[in-house]
């Protein structure tokens, strides 16, 4: 488990997760289990089952039902993971190979499919039909999420508004549904339920907008995946698409043409065209923007020491380099 302060307050339930997703990934395929296990012991920092646990200790849960709720959660994440690498055909995550650089394409979108069915299988078992309402409608919207995105690749045209649609849907949709099912499950009041809804969007969007910021200003070794993997993979995100809007005529162009023949030829000055454009600042002022939204919307929950790791982890969003 991370060391990290926000983690501290459901370390016991965190060693109750992990071990309950090692059990759930039992399979009679060994295949299965081998990538299973290689994708979900890669690290990371589970931010969306601590949401779960952060969430449903705020509003008093005190059951093995929200171990439940947040192995869930990580399964359909570490799915979107496997099909998502396939899609954009990459081969490094966490800093080590893919599951699809070792394995192949149609293995790992197997072993994906295998993790959401048996996601599902978990939720059947918790019986809540609400939660179960959330986490189905997550999973559409994460999927046309991920379909929109790749329509706009190397479309230099993708305006803010459709980014934005795009990160509320494949990123934030699950920070949402983790915290909302969260409270849902944990028999919290309408209008915390509601605060930890938005809570979890408002988080998710920040948590975004800063990965898209450090694909160019980050350091490949700290974050696990190469620098500029968005542009080698023509994806319009906003650092470029403010750029192309608001950047000099040749910084513009510079941009317009990278997303449109993608690769990572001119990485050097397109980083240097975003820093000089104002677009990372940019990047990083919404983002904090969202992150205060986040954490004022926190005020609808009692107080208490989860209540103030969700403020911690919110801050965390933007402060991070990784």
């Amino acid at each position: 488990m991370s060391t990290l302060p926000f983690y501290e307050p459901v370390a016991g339930d965190f060693a109750a997760v992990n071990q309950l997703i090692l059990d759930q990934l039992h399979s009679r395929v060994p295949l299965v289990e081998k990538i299973g296990h290689y994708i979900i012991s890669a690290g990371g920092k589970r931010l969306r089952p601590l949401v779960v646990l952060l969430s449903a200790r705020a509003c008093g849960a005190d059951s093995s039902a929200q171990h439940s709720l947040a192995a869930i959660i990580e399964f359909l994440h570490t799915a979107t993971l496997l099909h998502d690498d396939v899609v954009d055909t990459s081969d490094l995550r966490r800093g080590r190979s893919t599951a699809n650089a070792l394995w192949g394409n149609a293995p790992s979108v197997l072993v994906g499919d295998f993790l959401y069915s048996r996601a599902f299988e978990m939720m059947v078992a918790l019986g809540n039909m609400q939660v179960m309402q959330i986490l189905a409608n997550a999973t559409n919207v994460i999927a046309e999420g991920e379909v929109l995105q790749l329509s706009k690749v190397r479309d230099a045209n993708t305006d803010e508004a459709t980014y934005m649609e795009v990160i509320r849907s494949k990123t934030a949709m699950l920070f949402e549904a983790a915290s909302h099912s969260a409270a849902v499950l944990a028999g919290a009041k309408a209008d915390q339920i509601e605060a930890l809804r938005e809570f979890g969007d408002a988080l998710g969007i920040a948590f975004q907008l800063m990965d898209d910021l450090l694909d160019y200003s980050g350091d490949a070794a700290e974050m696990g995946k190469n620098v500029g993997d968005d542009l080698a993979e023509g994806k319009p995100t906003l650092p470029l698409i403010y750029t192309m809007r608001h950047g000099t005529e040749t910084q513009a162009a510079l941009v317009r043409e990278a997303i449109q023949k993608g690769g990572t030829d001119d990485i050097a000055p397109i980083r240097e065209a975003v820093t000089a454009s104002g677009a990372l600042d940019y990047t990083a002022r919404l983002a904090e923007q969202h992150t205060d939204r986040a954490i004022s919307l926190l005020n609808a929950l009692p107080a208490s020491e989860y209540r103030d790791a969700l403020e911690q982890l919110a801050r965390f969003a933007i402060k991070r380099s990784f």
